[in-house]
């Protein structure tokens, strides 16, 4: 949704990022058809600074995919921090395994196979950063059941939100997937616990703070 040109020259004038996630994003464009789902280098960046900014001790992850973007994430793990990361698919969850087993950080990875809300329930941990970026029709589920598990001050984050624009016309694309995202918008909007911000990045990246419980 973003000027090719403008969005090539951001990119020029964003830091590099590393040669192994470099590596893993070819072979997710070059071997996968689902490749969209990929946070891609621009997105990636974006969230490798958030957490460098927060320096969270607990990320949570909901949808790992290839594990790129757990490894975005995980730049800004503090010293003792570890990225819990979530998913259902045991072919991509392999890949994205032997690729953080060649970085520093592999140890501070922890990865679970599942249905998300199973094992969310079963977290007894508080999160400073989450990030959710799996089966849209749960976004508002999810994002219910981890708030209570997230520290004052803790980032939400909630990846494809703008839905390549189809959620400014839910009456022409009224499946599941618009809707419930249209609708997680103005949950988010609405709650009076955060404070929020939509990025208008890629597809679309809700940000929002908890203020309070």
């Amino acid at each position: 949704m973003i000027d090719e040109k403008i969005q090539a020259y951001a990119e020029q004038h964003t830091s590099a990022e590393s040669d192994l996630l470099t590596e893993l994003l070819e072979k997710t464009y070059s071997t996968r058809a689902d490749k969209s789902m990929l946070s891609g280098f621009y997105q990636g960046r974006l969230l490798a600074m958030f957490s460098k900014m927060l320096q969270p001790k607990r990320i949570l992850e909901i949808g790992t995919y290839m594990g790129y973007s757990a490894l975005c994430l995980a730049e800004g793990l503090s010293e003792d921090g570890k990225i819990i990361t979530l998913d259902i698919q045991p072919e991509t969850n392999a890949i994205a395994k032997e690729f953080w087993a060649r970085t520093p950080v592999f140890s501070k990875i922890e990865s679970y196979l599942g249905e998300a809300a199973q094992i969310i329930s079963g977290l007894y941990e508080t999160f400073d950063l989450v990030f959710i970026d799996a089966d849209k029709p749960n976004y508002t589920n999810y994002y219910d059941m981890i708030f209570p598990k997230m520290r004052i001050g803790g980032i939400i984050m909630a990846d494809n939100v703008l839905w390549s624009g189809q959620v400014l016309d839910t009456e022409t694309y009224n499946d599941e997937s618009t809707l419930a995202l249209n609708e997680f918008n103005k949950k988010i909007q609405a709650d009076e616990r955060v404070s929020n911000i939509l990025f208008a990045v890629r597809d679309g990246l809700m940000i929002a703070r908890k203020e309070h419980d």
